[in-house]
């Protein structure tokens, strides 16, 4: 009897053992902290929150910087970023064609949820800070570009919300796409919760896992 215990709890911690790798060997050693590197490529532009025939053509720029993933409980990681970012936008007037380039650090706080193999769902709020802005006109015979370091109402910090993405093609890489837009009022003539002005950014781009 004694001895059919014994076996029966060898047994038993064996399996938990082979459940325990079994389960880290599908979840990626999960429970890693992890830093990686990321670069890919923005599509923005500008929409009006109270005018529904605004638009303006999109631009596209870079992102890239530095990823950390430090889980908290299986599906749940913290995953915040500190990126650089170039965004814009550029409209046809009667006068000619004007651009607008902006360079930020964007910093964002995510929640990601790893919702399936290799598929991840990312949401959360975006810190993003105005490094500067250069206007381009251009009327057809003459080019003038104005660079200056703060928006028009004198605002560099700016609050984002951000949705996304990730497929993990192996532990070390993984793709990723998103959506960012402005949550805090871009100009002087918005409320701090209704931008009169929105800056919406596709994102898409490629991470390296350093660890």
């Amino acid at each position: 009897m004694c001895l059919t215990i014994i076996a029966g709890s060898v047994s038993a911690q064996r399996r938990y053992h082979r459940q325990r790798n079994s389960q880290r060997d599908n979840n990626g050693d999960y429970y890693s902290p992890k830093i990686g590197l990321t670069i890919g490529g923005n599509v923005s532009n500008q929409i009006s929150s109270g005018n529904s025939n605004y638009s303006t053509g999109s631009i596209v720029g870079l992102n890239a910087g530095l990823t950390f993933d430090l889980p908290i409980i299986y599906p749940l990681s913290f995953a915040p970023e500190v990126l650089f970012s170039q965004k814009g936008y550029e409209a046809t007037t009667p006068s000619g064609v004007f651009t607008q380039r902006t360079n930020f650090i964007d910093v964002p706080l995510l929640a990601k949820f790893k919702v399936g193999p290799g598929f991840n769902i990312l949401v959360g709020p975006q810190l993003s800070y105005l490094l500067n802005t250069t206007n381009t006109y251009d009327n057809g015979f003459v080019v003038s570009q104005e660079t200056y370091y703060e928006n028009n109402n004198g605002h560099k910090s700016f609050l984002d919300g951000v949705l996304g993405v990730s497929f993990d093609l192996n532990r070390s890489v993984d793709l990723r796409a998103r959506y960012t837009v402005d949550l805090q009022k871009t100009d002087s003539q918005g409320s701090t919760y209704v931008p009169n002005y929105r800056k919406p950014v596709w994102q898409f781009g490629i991470g390296f896992k350093l660890n």
